[in-house]
């Protein structure tokens, strides 16, 4: 092999680089602008493409991505001469590649100095107070300021977040202090709250009690009552019912005399007595009668003649000597 050999060699290893070096892959969210001889050409998408060498060049490999930076903070002063930091944070993303390459010489350092401005103008208007409790107002004029500025440069603005706002210390020291005697005060009205309910729990829960107190002696009272009619009543059914006893067991004992007295008459008919037994039982009446505590005797018109009973009385006697 020869000189000539190895320079052939070279040459294609060369070309091979050269084509290999002129294959251009275009990842997924990247756009690539390229330029001819100095000025726009063309932008490539995603894909394979080939740049033709010593008349093609990559101007810029821009990425669609939404970015994110983080600027530091930056001096503002508010409408009440207060001057505190507010560092910012933009997210923004590149629409237009051409527009980015061209449009703007530094597009970060150029939406940093926008955004410092813009921030400079919008707190300016606002006093400390507004400042301090109007995040989303103020971050709302910012991205509409700033997405405006950037259309020409191929910049869309999605947000603005104010990431810290610090004021001077002095101010931080005097709010603190208020926060403190704001809490203070909603303690002290918590607790104030808190005894106020509570004495109204113990009100309502004595007024509860009396009333069920009332309630229960009034429920005692009824029951008491009813308790006494029912006994007075039972008291009188009673009385009612040894009345009534006592009444029929007096109507069944003169029904039993009565009773006695007619079967000891029809007997008496039935013996056809003569006159001396008749007048010796109405002598025994007559001697029980006596016999009573009565003050008063009222004697018989047909007892007449004691003789004669006298007589009647010892025939009879004589008679029931003899039967016996």
């Amino acid at each position: 092999m020869g000189a000539g050999f190895y320079v052939i060699l070279g040459i294609i290893i060369f070309f091979v680089i050269l084509v290999i070096k002129c294959i251009q892959i275009v990842p997924q969210s990247y756009v690539y602008v390229v330029e001819r001889f100095g000025s726009f050409y063309c932008e490539w998408q995603t894909g394979i493409h080939f740049k033709v060498p010593f008349i093609y060049r990559i101007a810029g490999k821009i990425s669609l991505k939404e970015k994110v930076v983080d600027f530091k903070p930056q001096p503002v002063i508010t409408k009440d001469n207060v001057t505190m930091q507010i560092d910012t944070v933009v997210f923004y993303q590149i629409t237009d590649a051409k527009q980015f390459i061209y449009g703007v010489e530094k597009p970060i350092s150029a939406i940093e100095n926008l955004t410092a401005t813009t921030l400079r103008n919008i707190i300016g208007e606002l006093d400390l107070d507004a400042t301090l409790t109007s995040r989303d107002v103020i971050n709302n004029k910012i991205t509409a300021t700033l997405d405006i500025a950037t259309d020409p440069w191929g910049i869309k603005v999605n947000r603005v977040e104010l990431k810290n706002i610090i004021p001077p210390k002095e101010i931080q020291n005097a709010m603190e202090k208020q926060m403190k005697a704001e809490r203070e005060r909603r303690e002290k009205i918590l607790q104030a709250e808190g005894e106020k309910k509570s004495q109204i729990l113990v009100a309502e829960g004595e007024k509860e009690s009396k009333i069920l107190r009332a309630e229960a002696e009034k429920q005692s009272e009824i029951l008491r009552a009813e308790a006494e009619k029912q006994a007075m009543i039972l008291k009188a059914d009673a009385v009612k019912e040894q009345k009534i006893l006592e009444a029929t067991g007096e109507a069944q004992a003169i029904e039993l005399v009565q009773k006695a007295l007619a079967e000891s008459i029809v007997k008496l008919n039935q013996a056809d007595p003569s006159s001396q037994v008749l007048q010796l039982k109405a002598l025994e009446a007559f001697q029980k009668a006596s016999d009573g505590k009565a003050t008063k005797i009222i004697i018989p018109s047909e007892i007449q003649g004691l003789a004669g009973l006298a007589t009647g009385i010892k025939e009879v006697l004589i008679d029931e000597k003899i039967k016996h």
